[in-house]
């Protein structure tokens, strides 16, 4: 007769059992835990490899993790978040909210996923990177440093934003694009391809398929060698970007690149 009380794999070097009396089935069955030093109940896993025997890890109220997924350190899930298939969670993470972190996806480090954000594929969320709201990482994308992914933008591919870069709003990031630094990509903004952004200060220099490179101040715009005041370039036709050996293909980013660039970096003001 199965003992519905604790896990018959209990031993004393454990930190929680497995409550097979409270158990829930979402397909799988899943179970709550209960820390053997004070009774605490916690949230729900499948099996003892979901959550580790060492270390501070909990999971705490309705929050789920089953599957493969691995939560270890002194990484913290609660809420109604899941975590499932193959994910880690390790080091100082938390996701919690409605979050959802599947795949192979890893958050560590003091990263934080919550809200609906949604980290999947073999995205990385490290450092003390931020994705929040209904946000989605997913791919072999990643986030780190303080860089912060929020709203209903996506990153996905095996795009990188780092540094404190801020990606919000309706943005979207993918392809090998990078964006770094004190960037930040919003509202319906699209970066792709090979696209790098890299604001420092008043400066952002953008690479196209790392051929033609844009830097804007707030004054002037140079592509290649060519500086000119930043509304002159919009007023460059498809032609005549084509005789400056633009590729042809390439004309509608180099467009959007220089009317992002031209709202991350804005116009100095004069000086009465």
């Amino acid at each position: 007769m199965i003992d519905t009380t604790f896990h018959d794999k209990e031993t004393a070097m454990n930190k929680y059992k497995l409550r097979l009396d409270l158990s829930i089935d979402i397909g799988v069955k899943l179970y709550r835990i209960e820390r053997l030093d004070n009774g605490e109940l916690g949230g729900y896993i499948g099996s003892e490899k979901n959550l580790s025997q060492e270390g501070n890890a909990w999971i705490y109220g309705d929050a789920r993790v089953y599957g493969n997924a691995q939560v270890s350190g002194d990484a913290q899930i609660y809420g109604d978040a899941r975590v499932s298939g193959d994910a880690r969670v390790s080091g100082n993470a938390r996701v919690y909210g409605n979050a959802w972190v599947s795949g192979n996806a890893w958050v560590y480090g003091d990263a934080r996923v919550y809200g609906n954000a949604w980290v999947s594929g073999d995205a990385q969320i490290y450092g003390d990177a931020r994705v929040s709201g209904d946000a989605r990482v997913s791919g072999n994308a990643r986030v780190s440093g303080n860089a912060w992914v929020s709203g209903d933008a996506r990153v996905s591919g095996d795009a990188w934003v780092s540094g404190n870069a801020r990606v919000s709003g309706d943005a979207r990031v993918y392809g090998n694009a990078w964006v770094s630094g004190d960037a930040r990509i919003s509202g319906n903004a699209w970066v792709s391809g090979n696209a790098q952004i890299k604001c420092i200060s008043e400066i952002i220099n953008f690479v196209i398929g790392f051929s033609f490179s844009i830097t804007i101040t707030p004054d002037n715009i140079m592509i290649g060698c060519q500086v000119k005041k930043r509304t002159e370039w919009l007023k460059i036709t498809k032609d005549e970007a084509k005789e400056m050996g633009l590729p042809e293909h390439l004309y509608p980013y180099y467009r959007q690149l220089i009317k992002t660039g031209m709202k991350l970096v804005p116009k100095r003001k004069k000086v009465k």
